[in-house]
C-alpha cells in the first residue's frame, strides 16, 4: 500500500502555513504525538508530575521497546536522554581512553562529536586519525581497514553527516570493526526515521539517535542503543541513583542492561511523544519512508543543480533527503532570508558543525534542504522557483536599502527612520549589515559605512 500524503499532510498542523524543508533539524510533529505530549502535560497539571508519570508507567516503558525495534535491537538494550549528543557522549567517554590509544573516524563527523575526539586527546594522549574519502566522496572502507591495528580503540562514524546527504557505508564499516575486535560507535542522528536501521545488520556496539529530526518526535530527547555483549567493556562516566544500586555499604551495582546510563529525572512528554513518533515511523515503515525521502531529495537536487549559478555539494554514491548547495553571488544566510521570506524553511550549515569536512573541501556555510516524505512535488517547485528568483529579490532589496541609507544620512537621529530598513537587503536580520554613525545632535549627520 502506498503512502497517503495528503493525509499525512492533513495530521501535520505546520503543513498547512508553511513548506517545511528543514527536517534535518527538527521534523514537524504530527497530531497525534503533539497530543499524547500535550496529553500528559495536562494529566501532570491536574494529579500531579509523579502521579502521572504512575499513571502511564506502561506507556512510559512501551517507549524503550519502540525504540528497540526501530533499531533492531531489543529494550533492556535502550537507554533514554534528554538530547543524542549526552547520548552519544555517555556511550563515548564510558570506553576509557588510554594514551596511545587510536581512534578512527570519517571526514564527516559531526562537529560535537569531533570536539570529543580532541578532548581526549588533549587529556590523554588519544591520537584521532581521519579516514580519507573514496572516489565517491564518502567514508573510504578500503583505507579504513589497512588503518585498523592493535592500538584502535574506537572507529566513530556519523551515518548520515549533518552538512551534506551521503549515506556513509556503515554495513561494511561493522563487518571490519567486529573482525578486528574494536568498538564501533554509529551516530544515527540524521538517518533514524529516514532510512531503516538495524543494528544486527550494521554491526555497530552502540548507536544515538534524536526524536527531533526524521522521527518527527520533540524537541529534548534523544536515545542510546548499546549491545549487550558490548556492556563490560564500558563504565558509564557518570552514575545516578537511576543509573545504579547502593549496595548499602559504600559501595554500588550497575543497573543491568542499558538503564546504567541513564538519570533519574526525565521530561515524560518528551517521552511520550517520542514513543508516538517511534511507532507511527514503524506503521508508515522504514523502507518506504526511505524511497520518499530519497526520491524527494534527487529530485530537488537535480532541479537545483539545473539553474544556473546554483551548485549542489551532496557527496556519497548512496544519497539521502538531505541537499546542499550554493549560489553563485550569495552568501547561503542570503539565499536562506530568501527562502524564509516566501514561508519556505531550510538551514544553513556551518564548518564548526563539520571541522574535518571543512579542512578537506572548505565549502561552507551552505543552504541546507531537508525533505520529509509529507512534503510534495509541488512544494520542491515552488522552492526552486524563489531560489532561481533569489538573486533578482536580494539585489532589489540591497538597491532599496542603499537608496534608504542615503535618505537617512541626510536625517537626524530619530525614531522615524523610513520603513525600509527593514526590508530584506537590510539590518540585524538580514544580509546586507550596514553601520551608520551620526554626528550633531540635530540636522547635518555624517554616515560611516565600514569597510
Amino acid at each position: 500500500m502506498g503512502m497517503d500524503v495528503d493525509a499525512l499532510r492533513q495530521e501535520t498542523p505546520g503543513c498547512a502555513n508553511r513548506v517545511h524543508l528543514n527536517n534535518a533539524g527538527a521534523g514537524l510533529l504530527s497530531r497525534r504525538t503533539l497530543e499524547a505530549m500535550t496529553g500528559h502535560l495536562r494529566l501532570e497539571a491536574a494529579v500531579g508530575g509523579y502521579e502521572a508519570a504512575a499513571q502511564q508507567a506502561g506507556k512510559i516503558e512501551q517507549t524503550y521497546a519502540a525504540v528497540a525495534e526501530l533499531v533492531g535491537g531489543r529494550a533492556a538494550e535502550v537507554a533514554l536522554f534528554d538530547n543524542s549528543t549526552h547520548a552519544w557522549n555517555a556511550a563515548f567517554y564510558s570506553l576509557g581512553f588510554r594514551p596511545g590509544d587510536r581512534i578512527l573516524t570519517g571526514r564527516s563527523e559531526y562537529g560535537s562529536n569531533v570536539l570529543a575526539y580532541l578532548q581526549v586527546a588533549q587529556r590523554h594522549g588519544v591520537e584521532v586519525v581521519v579516514v580519507p574519502d573514496d572516489e565517491w566522496g564518502q567514508l573510504d572502507t578500503v583505507a579504513l581497514a589497512g588503518m585498523i591495528d592493535e592500538r584502535t580503540r574506537l572507529i566513530g562514524v556519523s551515518h548520515i553527516p549533518t552538512g551534506g546527504g551521503l549515506v556513509n557505508p556503515v554495513a561494511e564499516i561493522g563487518r571490519l570493526s567486529r573482525a578486528a575486535g574494536v568498538p564501533f560507535l554509529l551516530d544515527a542522528t540524521q538517518s533514524v526515521g529516514q532510512l531503516p536501521l538495524d543494528v544486527t545488520e550494521i554491526g555497530c556496539d552502540m548507536l544515538t539517535g534524536t526524536g527531533r529530526k526524521f522521527l518527527r518526535g520533540p524537541r529534548g530527547i534523544g536515545f542510546l542503543w548499546v549491545r549487550s555483549e558490548t556492556l563490560h567493556q564500558l563504565e558509564p562516566p557518570v552514575v545516578d541513583i537511576e543509573s545504579a544500586v547502593w549496595d548499602g555499604a559504600r559501595g554500588f551495582t550497575w543497573q543491568p542492561g542499558a538503564k546504567r546510563f541513564e538519570s533519574w529525572e526525565k521530561s515524560y512528554s518528551n517521552v511520550l511523544g517520542l514513543n508516538e513518533a517511534v511507532r507511527q515511523a514503524l506503521e508508515l515503515g522504514l523502507d518506504q519512508i526511505a524511497r520518499r525521502c530519497a526520491e524527494l531529495g534527487s529530485r530537488l537536487r537535480e532541479r537545483l543543480d539545473a539553474l544556473p549559478g546554483v551548485g549542489c555539494y551532496d557527496l556519497g554514491r548512496e544519497r539521502c533527503a538531505i541537499v546542499t548547495a550554493k549560489v553563485d553571488g550569495l552568501s547561503a544566510a542570503e539565499v536562506a532570508g530568501a527562502l524564509a521570506a516566501e514561508q519556505v524553511n531550510v538551514s544553513v550549515t556551518s564548518p564548526e558543525a563539520s571541522q574535518f569536512d571543512t579542512e578537506h573541501r572548505g565549502v561552507h556555510p551552505l543552504v541546507r534542504f531537508s525533505p520529509h516524505y509529507y512534503n510534495t512535488e509541488a512544494e520542491l517547485d515552488r522552492t526552486v522557483d524563489v531560489v532561481a528568483r533569489a538573486g533578482d529579490t536580494i539585489a532589489r532589496g540591497r538597491r532599496e536599502s542603499s537608496r534608504c541609507f542615503s535618505a537617512l544620512c541626510g536625517m537626524a537621529p530619530t525614531n522615524a527612520w523610513p520603513a525600509c530598513f527593514r526590508a530584506p537587503g537590510f539590518g540585524s536580520h538580514s544580509w546586507t549589515k550596514i553601520f551608520v554613525k551620526f554626528s550633531g545632535a540635530t540636522g547635518g549627520g555624517g554616515c560611516v559605512v565600514p569597510g
